[in-house]
C-alpha cells in the first residue's frame, strides 16, 4: 500500500511539474526548439533546474544503492557509457518526433489524461515502435 501511495504521489508531482513548466504544451516545446524563429528559452531553465534537483538523489544513490522505506531494493543505475548505432538512432528518432510534435513520452501521458487525441495517437505509435524494436532486436539476436 505504501509503495502504491508513493508511486502515485510521485506521478502526480511529475505531471503537475510538466503542466506548470509548460513541457506538456506542444506549442511551447516547438518554440523552444525553433532557434531560428520564435525561440522560447524558458524551457532551458526548467531543464537546468530539473538536472540540478536530480543531481542530489543520483549522487546519494551511488553512495547508498538501496531504496528507502521498508522494502529495501537495489537501485540499478545505468552503467553503460557506450555510444553505438542503436543509441544514436534512438536519440535521432526521439529528437525528430519531439521536434515535429512537441510531445515526448512523459508529457504525452499527461496530455492523454486530459483527453488529447494527438497524445493518445502518440502513445499508441510509441508503444508500437517499442514493440517493433523489441521484435527486431530479438530477431537479430
Amino acid at each position: 500500500m505504501q509503495t502504491i501511495f508513493f508511486a502515485s504521489l510521485s506521478g502526480l508531482i511529475f505531471g503537475l511539474g510538466l503542466l506548470l513548466s509548460g513541457l506538456a504544451n506542444p506549442v511551447k516545446v516547438q518554440n523552444f526548439l525553433d532557434l531560428a524563429g520564435q525561440w522560447d528559452p524558458s524551457l532551458a531553465l526548467v531543464m537546468g533546474g530539473a538536472i540540478a534537483v536530480a543531481l542530489v538523489p543520483f549522487t546519494l544513490a551511488r553512495r547508498q544503492p538501496l531504496t528507502l522505506g521498508t522494502h529495501k531494493q537495489i537501485i540499478q543505475l545505468p552503467t553503460s557509457q557506450k555510444i553505438d548505432r542503436p543509441l544514436l538512432l534512438g536519440a535521432a528518432l526521439f529528437g525528430v518526433g519531439w521536434g515535429l510534435l512537441g510531445i515526448c513520452p512523459g508529457p504525452a501521458l499527461v496530455l492523454m489524461g486530459s483527453g488529447s487525441l494527438s497524445a493518445l495517437l502518440f502513445v499508441v505509435a510509441m508503444l508500437a515502435g517499442i514493440r517493433l524494436q523489441q521484435m527486431l532486436r530479438h530477431k537479430v539476436a
